[in-house]
């Protein structure tokens, strides 16, 4: 009897699903593990080390941990006014901002903002870099829903506000809180706290001192929330 040849595509298709299956399972236990251990490095750091080598700049990193219930509610509360105003309600991806985007980007023909989630953006510091790419996104809305699940909001958020870059080599809430105003996380007042939320979408070339309607209007956004 003559055997039957499987068809070319079959052992490079049944290998690409065994790959994205072990990727998934990394990033799985990777999020459990996140559950109680603090990341000793990010991609988005790796980047930024590789960055420094390649251009022969200097490169000092700062970081330092602190709970969640020792940075200043203010501070919390502004970079989620600025960031994803509905942290609390979403699943890791808002799906409204995602259509607004998308409206946007069909009428213009080109991509003039992001609609990235508090839990995407942590993915993306965690797991990947900060070049844009169809391939990141797509591993993003995936994974943020399973972020939201197996982290829960405190410790997302608590893990955003140490990863999350403040400026060059700064990382994380405390670090931010003395790199620009030689004071700690826990005793930032609501001006500072909205000025730092102001500089997180360029951080590295945003000052918190020049964000003035910026930070204004994220105390407004603040107090609409009530806080």
């Amino acid at each position: 009897m003559r055997k039957h040849k499987t068809g070319w595509p079959s052992r490079p298709f049944k290998l690409a699903i065994l790959f994205f299956i072990a990727l998934y399972l990394f990033w799985g236990f990777s999020l459990l593990a996140l559950r109680v251990i603090n990341p000793r490095t990010t991609g988005v750091q790796i980047q930024r080390r590789i960055e420094s080598m390649v251009s022969g700049k200097s490169y000092h990193k700062r970081q330092t941990f602190v709970p969640l219930d020792k940075i200043s509610p203010d501070l919390q509360h502004a970079v989620i006014s600025a960031e994803d105003g509905r942290f609390y309600q979403n699943h890791g991806i808002e799906w409204s901002q995602v259509e607004k985007v998308a409206e946007e980007s069909a009428e213009t023909g080109e991509v003039r903002r992001g609609a990235s989630t508090i839990t995407q953006q942590l993915v993306k510091n965690l797991f990947f870099t900060t070049h844009r790419n169809p391939v990141r996104k797509a591993f993003e809305y995936t994974l943020a829903p399973m972020a939201d699940w197996i982290l829960g909001k405190q410790r997302i958020l608590e893990l955003y506000l140490y990863v999350i870059e403040w400026g060059p080599g700064v990382w994380g809430a405390e670090a931010a809180a003395q790199y620009h105003y030689h004071t700690s996380a826990a005793r930032l007042d609501r001006e500072q706290a909205a000025r730092l939320a102001a500089i997180l979408p360029s951080p590295r070339r945003r000052k918190p001192q020049r964000m003035n309607q910026y930070s204004e209007l994220i105390q407004e956004r603040m107090q609409q929330h009530g806080w």
